[in-house]
């Protein structure tokens, strides 16, 4: 794999800021890495990182890069800080950047394939949020979606108690308004059920937010929108994304890539 860590300017943020990225490379004599490429232009997988880390976290705790080689797809990761994947009221416009402006940018860098069928997004507690987020919002855009350890109920009594200084910085004395862009159970019973991405979640039943993503899965269900779901023994910690994210990609509809070996 290529590795590349690209500092940019983003014009809807005002400032310099960071995304890292994956890209297939085919090898043939690298020890105990696979190196495999597709045909064409590779598919894409957005990751997002969670609240208190960066877009360096997956390659830091995780082999994200020897599971994706396998694949023959591409990986990008951007940094998002504790935005919550929003257009903060007292701060950036990180939705704007991650959802419109950056997906631009690196689609006149890298020859990477813009079709749906080969655009997914996934991520870990705040960024969970955040995949479920641009699923629903965008659904024409991406094949699949999941959701690790993810806050999807953000108008949780607990997640407003731990992070209550946040979610005033990120939506302001308002709050998360229900039927807004972010109120992801909203947006269940709005979204057209048939132009819905593939989604799958996964939380460890000791986790925090496991009654959280209950509560979604529940709405998801009432909803009438397809959603596979995962639990299992585990906490909110990175044993178990490393195991999950592997399912994740084992669960995307790709196939492993011509070349692995």
């Amino acid at each position: 794999m290529i590795h590349a860590r690209l500092e940019l300017f983003s014009e809807s943020l005002g400032m310099c800021t960071s995304v890292t990225v994956l890209l297939p490379q085919k090898t043939t004599g690298q020890i105990g890495m696979a190196g495999a490429t597709s045909d064409g232009k590779p598919p894409v997988l957005w990751l997002l990182h969670g609240g208190s880390d960066d877009d360096t976290i997956w390659l830091r705790r995780t082999s994200i890069e020897r599971y994706a080689a396998e694949y023959g797809i591409a990986v990008i990761m951007p940094q998002a800080a504790l935005s919550f994947y929003c257009d903060e009221v007292h701060g950036q416009k990180w939705w704007t950047w991650i959802s419109e402006e950056l997906p631009a940018i690196l689609a006149d860098t890298f020859q990477l394939s813009q079709r749906r069928e080969e655009t997914f997004v996934a991520g870990l507690s705040m960024g969970g949020f955040g995949a479920f987020k641009l699923a629903l919002n965008q659904p024409g855009r991406f094949a699949a979606a999941a959701s690790l350890s993810g806050a999807l109920w953000s108008l949780s009594p607990e997640l407003k108690e731990r992070l209550s200084e946040r979610f005033h910085h990120v939506w302001g004395d308002e709050g998360l308004v229900e039927g807004g862009p972010d109120d992801l159970v909203g947006l269940l019973n709005t979204v057209d059920k048939q132009a819905l991405p593939k989604l799958w979640t996964t939380c460890g039943t000791e986790d925090f937010l496991f009654e959280d993503n209950l509560v979604f899965e529940k709405a998801a269900a009432e909803a009438g929108a397809p959603l596979e779901i995962e639990h299992r023994p585990g906490e909110h910690e990175w044993g178990y994304w490393d195991q999950a994210i592997q399912d994740v990609l084992a669960w995307l509809p790709i196939e492993k890539a011509a070349g692995t070996h």
